[in-house]
Formats: structure tokens, C-alpha cells, sequence
């Protein structure tokens, strides 16, 4: 056990940060049942009042982690939406130039997406929501960008570019919890390559 008198005092964000690592880090090798504020105090070698002087108690430890996690990934989803594709471009490049970017955050930060994509049982009902909104987004722009690209391009215009839209998201999603659970057999090049094949049946080349 780290003796909590030889901590050199940190800024109040920076223990907060800290505070928030230490209980990821919990959540990725243990799971959220195993989050406590006697666990997180001794692993980040801290006295239990400074957890409580920064989150009051256990519930708003977990709810500060939960937001922080859902702020990063709804963030990265950003960088690497698709957008409207320029000159020359094919449909298809865009989105899977999205997928990788997609599936690489997921790659690169398991846990966060562990928590978006399979939120655990119990969890704060406003991290389902976000992922409600998060997914809502994502829709709403592939809808866009699939309707204004379809028949320009020459391709057969889909009759509903909202359900070919929901169908490509959850395609992204369950690629992306394989990637997750199963990374030795569903690794990012398998992955990649299967979903050239089956955007190819959205996107007209």
C-alpha cells in the first residue's frame, strides 16, 4: 500500500485527472462493480477524504468518470465522421476512411468504447443517452451524405437514406464490439477487409 503522506500534492485538476485514471483503470481490469472509494484511494495512494472532497461519494466518482469517458469518445467521433465527398472521391473511400478512423479509436482506448458501446448493467441512465445522442448524430450525417452522394455518383438512389444510414451505424457498432471482445479473431484487418466488401453494397463505385 503507497503511503498517502509521501504524495507530492498535486493541482486540484490535476488530482481530479488522477483520481479519474486511477478508476478507469479499475473499471478496465476488474469491471465497474469493483470501483470503491477504499480502492481507489489506495491504488491512487490517497486518503478517502480527498476522493470525497472531489466527488462526494462513490455515485459521483463513477458519473464524473462516465461523463469524462463519454465527452472523449463523442469527441474523437468528430475527428473521423465522413463528410460530403470532393471531386473524383468515391463514396466508399469516405466511409471507409470513417470506419478506420472509427475503429481505431476503439482500438486505442478500450475502455472508454467498452463503456459507450456495452454499457454496463446499472449504469447511470444519462450514459445511455448519450449514446442515444452520439448514435442519433452519427445517423443524421451518413443520411446526409448518402443521399446527396448516391445519384450524383450514378449509383441507384436508395429509397431510404435514414434506414441505409442505421444499417451502415450498426454494422460500425458491431464491428466495433467484435474489435472489443474478440481482438485475435476479429482483428482491424479482417475487419477492414470484410467491410470494403459489404459497404460496397451501399456505395456505388
Amino acid at each position: 500500500m503507497t503511503n498517502a503522506t509521501h504524495r507530492p500534492r498535486l493541482p486540484r485538476a490535476e488530482r481530479r485527472e488522477q483520481l479519474l485514471d486511477v478508476t478507469k483503470e479499475i473499471v478496465g481490469e476488474h469491471g465497474l462493480h469493483a470501483v470503491s472509494i477504499d480502492r481507489v484511494a489506495r491504488e491512487a495512494g490517497v486518503s478517502r477524504p480527498i476522493i470525497y472532497e472531489h466527488f462526494n461519494d462513490l455515485g459521483g466518482l463513477l458519473n464524473a468518470l462516465l461523463d469524462r469517458e463519454g465527452n472523449r469518445a463523442l469527441a474523437q467521433l468528430a475527428t473521423f465522421m465522413p463528410t460530403a465527398a470532393g471531386e473524383g472521391t468515391e463514396l466508399l473511400d469516405v466511409l471507409l476512411a470513417a470506419l478506420t478512423g472509427y475503429l481505431e479509436a476503439v482500438r486505442s482506448d478500450p475502455i472508454t468504447w467498452q463503456l459507450m458501446l456495452m454499457p454496463p448493467e446499472g449504469a447511470p441512465e444519462f450514459l445511455r443517452e448519450r449514446v442515444e445522442q452520439a448514435r442519433a448524430a452519427v445517423v443524421a450525417q451518413l443520411a446526409a451524405l448518402v443521399e446527396q452522394a448516391f445519384e450524383p455518383w450514378g449509383g441507384q438512389r436508395t429509397p431510404d437514406p435514414e434506414l441505409t444510414a442505421y444499417s451502415m451505424s450498426t454494422l460500425a457498432d458491431t464491428w466495433a464490439r467484435l474489435l472489443l471482445t474478440d481482438p485475435d479473431r476479429f482483428d482491424l484487418e479482417r475487419i477492414l477487409v470484410h467491410a470494403s466488401w459489404a459497404l460496397g453494397r451501399f456505395a456505388p463505385s
